[in-house]
């Protein structure tokens, strides 16, 4: 009696089991989408650069979506100051918010950098999200800018434990590997569209946690791409 018992509740979980299942069900939680803010001006704009991390993102399988308040010449006090992007902020929902502004090698320009990443770090971590510092590179004809970039965003990085986006460093690690590579545009300061894929693998990497190797690379020579997500790794 007590095995007959034991049966009819197990045929009974199994048929409750069954008439809670429907087909294309599946057996894993969907993955919650990762929402990427870009703060920043020009270098942050040039070749699409948030457009490019939401795609390299879901062709590595993700549910990516990025947005970004970007104006030329702006630095974070512009931002700051101009209210947009802190509205944005508080409207909340975002995994991470990255914030750019120029090169920053100046001591004036590193203070402010430092500064006004501690003001927008308080509204990003009071609506959720996480900070992440996109470092981006000196102009070419001042080369001699780029440990002074590092630095810069390196330091303003730890102020507030965020993330930090090395773009920069990754430009010298594929000028390592092949010193021809053309990441500047013509003008000097804005990225080609090298330089814009070679940032966003950087930004996939950390922000993401997904390997370069694999990614593609849209109208880009496949030897060079493949030169880019070594220098990405690395």
């Amino acid at each position: 009696m007590h095995y007959d018992l034991c049966m009819r509740t197990v045929v009974i979980v199994a048929c409750l089991a069954l008439a809670s299942y429907s087909p294309g069900q599946s057996a894993t939680p969907a993955r919650k989408q990762q929402r990427l803010l870009f703060i920043g001006n020009s270098l942050t704009y040039a070749n699409a650069l948030p457009e490019l991390v939401q795609t390299l993102g879901k062709a590595a399988g993700l549910d990516v979506a990025c947005a970004s308040i970007a104006r030329p010449d702006y630095s974070l006090e512009d931002h700051w100051n101009n209210g947009e992007a802190l509205r944005v902020i508080r409207e909340g929902g975002w995994s991470l918010v990255i914030l750019q502004q120029g090169p920053s090698a100046l001591p004036e320009s590193q203070v402010l950098l430092r500064e006004f990443t501690k003001r927008f770090d308080v509204e990003i971590k009071r609506a959720g999200a996480r900070t992440a510092l996109y470092m981006v590179w000196p102009a070419k004809s001042r080369f001699q800018d780029f440990d002074g970039v590092s630095r810069s965003y390196t330091n303003a990085a730890a102020d507030v434990g965020g993330l930090l986006l090395p773009a920069g460093d990754a430009w010298r690690a594929a000028w390592k590997l092949e010193p021809a590579l053309a990441l500047y545009s013509a003008d000097g300061l804005h990225p080609s569209r090298e330089g814009t894929y070679l940032a966003a693998l950087v930004i996939v990497q950390r922000a993401l946690g997904i390997a370069p190797d694999r990614l593609p690379a849209p109208g880009i020579n496949p030897d060079v791409a493949r030169l880019l997500r070594q220098a990405a790794t690395r």
